[in-house]
């Protein structure tokens, strides 16, 4: 069973063998983690993510699918990309969120990954509520039955944070 873990700061400093990127589904880069890990892993990842779309992703990544990529000058090996669910009142796309999670863990084991970090995937711009985003991060990492020894769930503002503590207390 993978080991849960919270921390508190920026994803892109978190010392893993990979790293979740709540990307869009270009894979060009953007706003929020997108552009921090593309700023701070320099131009490997974007070189990594062209070539992708310049191959087996013309289309971009959809919604809950994950691919890898180099991870640059980030402290880690590898580029968990992922592309969460917009939040809709109106429409529940919590399949797909819990996707996004669940189809990087199963990435991250094929990569042969020990560790992975983890933003609140769709938290940000994409405007999911963060218990909720959180309920489901913790929720889906741990039904996820996979080789990863431990999963760091990073809050960016100490709001994520205690919503992944209050998370983990409930789960």
């Amino acid at each position: 069973m993978t080991v849960l873990d919270i921390a508190h700061g920026d994803i892109t400093t978190i010392a893993v063998d990979a790293i979740v990127n709540a990307a869009n589904s270009s894979l060009l880069g953007g706003g929020g983690v997108d552009g921090a890990i593309h700023r701070a892993g320099g131009p490997e990842i974007l070189a990594a993510c062209r070539e992708l779309r310049s191959t087996s992703l013309p289309e971009g990544l959809e919604p809950g699918h994950a691919v890898a990529t180099t991870a640059g000058r980030l402290p880690a090996r590898w580029v968990i990309h992922t592309v969460g669910p917009v939040f809709s009142p109106r429409e529940d796309r919590s399949r797909v969120l819990r996707s996004a999670y669940r189809n990087s863990m199963l990435t991250a084991q094929e990569l042969g990954v020990r560790t992975v970090s983890f933003p609140l995937i769709s938290a940000g711009i994409y405007g999911w509520p963060l218990d909720d985003a959180a309920k489901h991060a913790v929720s889906t990492i741990r039904e996820t039955g996979t080789s990863v020894e431990t999963a760091v769930l990073v809050g960016f503002d100490p709001a994520a944070v205690e919503a992944l503590r209050r998370a983990v207390a409930q789960l």
